[in-house]
């Protein structure tokens, strides 16, 4: 099992000690990366990605080895501390980076076998609304299966956490971790996902995007062939 873990933020808190206590049960080959260190920048707006290709995003070459390794992975994981309710800056500028990929443009088909869990920790609230966050960029990139964890930690650090709770992340984490490997080669894209790439079909046989059009016509998507299939 390959798992590609990218990372909100660069210091290695809580949310990285929970998203690494995931990846070591999975028992997989993992690549982490951390944000901002490993990719830092911010879309300019320049729809040069939906428009023409993605190769023509300024920042392509930069964000090309996590691309890469995420569509190597079996298993993406996205981990973010609560910033204000929601994920962290650095990884909103990631995700705003792969807005080609979602559904109504051109989706890579390698996204529909995978899993993805979103982890995220906080001292207090905001747990839901920052997995969401990175949820919605997983099922638009048409992930079939997507776990949501969130620890409400008390604390500003690990090291602070106490051992009872660490124990019952622990178990949880454990139980996670199962049914991810059980689900291993067997993922399926749920109804919504089959309901809503057939919207989308339908949008791109339309033609409001030649780029998003052509690219659905190579896959043979605007016919009778499906990624998942």
């Amino acid at each position: 099992m390959k798992i590609t873990m990218i990372h909100g933020q660069s210091h290695e808190g809580s949310t990285c000690h929970i998203a690494r206590m995931l990846a070591e049960k999975l028992n997989g080959e993992v690549t982490e990366f951390f944000l901002p260190r490993d990719f830092g920048e911010l879309c300019t707006g320049c729809t040069l990605c939906f428009a023409e290709s993605e190769t023509k995003c300024p920042h392509f070459e930069k964000l090309f080895p996590i691309t890469k390794a995420m569509d190597d992975a079996d298993v993406i994981l996205l981990a973010s501390p609560v910033y204000v309710y929601h994920v962290t800056g650095a990884m909103k500028a990631f995700l705003d980076h792969y807005g080609w990929r979602w559904m109504v443009h051109r989706p890579e088909e390698r996204m529909f076998s995978k899993q993805a869990v979103c982890i995220s920790t906080a001292a207090g609230a905001g747990l839901k609304s920052t997995n969401q966050d990175m949820a919605h960029s997983t099922f638009f990139w048409g992930i079939p299966k997507t776990y949501k964890y969130g620890a409400a930690v008390m604390e500003t650090s690990w090291e602070k956490v106490s051992t009872k709770k660490k124990q019952i992340i622990e178990k949880k984490i454990e139980r996670l971790a199962q049914k991810i490997i059980k689900r291993q080669g067997h993922v399926k894209p749920s109804m919504k996902t089959k309901v809503f790439f057939q919207v989308m079909r339908m949008l791109q046989k339309r033609g409001w995007n030649e780029t998003d059009v052509n690219y659905w016509r190579k896959k043979g998507w605007d016919g009778k062939k499906r990624p998942w299939r």
